[in-house]
């Protein structure tokens, strides 16, 4: 069913005899964390909460998305109501109800535990998709195992870990580095079905660890995001079915089994939702949603084919030179099992997300862990491309030399702060980033890809750990919450007009009522202690409603910032009815 080669070969995973490229220094960490699986997954669990942590506590909810599935988290833990998704009195039925239950469950957990105002600690809501990203690493290194040895499976893991795209994704409270996780176990069990067929195996038949963790990890994508899982499933068997005339190796899967457990676990809230909400959830999610993402831009989020061919450079680094180095070889090696199935798991998803007219940077996430495993290989085979393509390796440096200045400038211009914290680790990713370029050769890939990943390190402990954090005016709810707070009078309520994001309700309250500026004056003068948050540009119909129906009221603070998700400075007013404290 296979040629037999002597040359090593993707989908024919063995462990070297000996110690690739021993070397010195930091290659001499992947020797050691080589030795047993145990070391392995250790080294990456720790490299990751290396990656991720710096900025997870601190940085305030990120509007809009971030704040809105916080938002519908905290109602549901305020309500006890854990099958309908809501923010404020609206129905929120984009997506299904898993990742609001794990930061349910988690926000619960911490409230329990006795911690102070858990309910809007945002970074609670961000743990599991701190626990998706960190077992999507692992779950690169376990489907890994499938193509390359231990060594390979390991730089394939550091290759995910390291890429900026999952470091933003693992400090945002949303579906989807868990649903990378889900992508990721569901693909690694379907490789080692595929490549045992493909070899011949019989053990594994008898097996139902690999057919659980696939049925297991699809319908945990279904509860995260739909039916979105079932498509990369679909376009990776379908090119294989045709290429291999033949897709009997599903049957590995176990599906008379393993279909009645994912139904098992994902039937219950479904049958739930629509005996609460009727067909609305499905007409929402799927219709209006995911569908109409395929034919109209959302929320101006629309763009041309190829968008996420540029964006990979950035949004894979510090992997992408390597990437681009492996491309040739994994092309020669496409009628290899291993090649084909990361191909056929690669370029089928990637072309129908060029084509949807909706694009956002993370959609092509859950493919970065084939192009991790690919490259991870070239490097373990020592086929990495000597021509033109090695000059990619510059990039190295490039990118923190064109990211970290312009987020200390930008950050000094809004704070007029001089920001020394970040310029060390500034300092030291443009080192590390020298370093992998200077020193790159093909022998010593593993050497220049580990400069690499420190320099991603200090990358974004500089932006992710000092810069961002520290940018306050971009974050204007956190100071309009710090001004409620110092309020006298029990039971403070508040109106918003002109400046609505979902950040503002998560942080103050959920009752927080969402209006124009006549509308905020005719709150105003519903009681005392209540609060007006009006923008400057809704200031004039608020005074005008406010005069014409005689109401007397305070400035109590104003508040200059920038809001990023409109793209345009704000000046907020919080007004409060007289003789309010």
């Amino acid at each position: 069913m296979i040629e037999t080669s002597a040359r090593p070969r993707f989908g024919a995973p063995r462990e070297p005899k000996t110690t690739v490229d021993p070397g010195r220094g930091l290659v001499a960490v992947l020797d050691f964390v080589t030795v047993s699986h145990l070391r392995a997954t250790a080294f990456l669990v720790v490299v990751g909460l290396l990656f991720f942590l710096p900025g997870f506590f601190n940085i305030p909810p990120i509007d809009r998305d971030e704040a809105r599935f916080a938002q519908a988290t905290k109602q549901m833990v305020e309500t006890g109501d854990f099958i309908d998704i809501r923010y404020q009195d609206e129905v929120r039925y984009k997506k299904p109800v898993g990742i609001y239950w794990l930061q349910a469950a988690v926000v619960e957990t911490a409230g329990k535990l006795g911690l102070p105002r858990a309910q809007v600690r945002i970074w609670l809501y961000r743990v599991p998709s701190l626990a998706g990203a960190i077992g999507a690493v692992l779950m690169t290194y376990w489907a890994a195992l499938a193509f390359v040895g231990r060594r390979g499976a390991v730089v394939a893991g550091l290759l995910l870990c390291s890429c900026i795209l999952l470091g933003v994704e693992a400090r945002l409270a949303k579906t989807d580095a868990v649903l990378l996780l889900a992508v990721t176990a569901a693909m690694g069990a379907m490789a080692r079905a595929y490549l045992g067929w493909q070899r011949g195996d019989i053990g594994p038949e008898r097996s139902l660890i690999v057919p659980a963790v696939f049925w297991t990890a699809l319908a945990g994508g279904i509860l995260l995001k739909g039916p979105l899982i079932l498509m990369f499933i679909a376009l990776t068997v379908i090119p294989l079915a045709i290429l291999d005339r033949s897709a009997a190796w599903l049957w590995r899967l176990r599906p008379l089994l393993g279909l009645p457990w994912m139904l098992v676990l994902v039937l219950p809230w479904f049958i739930a939702i629509y005996l609460r909400a009727g067909d609305t959830f499905f007409a929402d999610s799927v219709g209006g949603d995911m569908l109409s993402k395929i034919a109209s831009p959302m929320e101006s989020h629309g763009a041309p084919p190829g968008l996420y061919f540029l964006l990979f450079w950035a949004t894979f680094w510090p992997g992408a030179p390597l990437a681009a180095m492996a491309a040739p070889a994994v092309w020669r090696a496409r009628r290899e099992p291993g090649a084909q199935y990361l191909l056929a798991w690669l370029i089928p998803s990637w072309i129908v997300f060029e084509l949807v007219i909706t694009k956002l940077p993370h959609y092509v996430l859950p493919l970065y862990p084939a192009i991790a495993i690919m490259t991870a290989g070239a490097i373990e085979r020592k086929v990495l491309s000597r021509s033109w393509l090695a000059r990619g390796s510059a990039w190295w440096f490039a990118i923190p030399a064109i990211i970290l200045p312009l987020a200390v400038i930008g950050s000094v211009y809004l704070t007029r702060h001089p920001m020394f914290l970040a310029w060390p680790f500034a300092a030291a990713s443009l080192i590390f980033g020298l370093f992998a370029w200077r020193l790159f050769d093909d022998n010593r890939a593993e050497a220049s890809l580990l400069n690499a990943a420190l320099a991603s390190l200090f990358l974004g402990v500089a932006v992710f750990g000092v810069v961002v954090p520290t940018l306050r005016p971009v974050f204007p709810s956190v100071e309009i919450a710090r001004e409620l707070r110092k309020v006298v009078c029990v039971g403070p309520k508040a109106a918003a007009a002109g400046y609505h994001e979902p950040s503002l309700v998560f942080m103050t309250d959920t009752r927080t009522l969402l209006t124009d500026g006549s509308g905020a004056a005719d709150f105003l003068l519903g009681g005392t202690c209540r609060f007006a948050i009006v923008e400057s540009r809704s200031e004039r119909a608020f005074a005008g409603r406010a005069e014409a129906i005689g109401l007397r009221y305070n400035v109590a603070a104003r508040i200059e910032g920038y809001n990023f998700s409109q793209g345009k400075p704000v000046s907020i007013a919080i007004f409060r009815s007289e003789g309010t404290q």
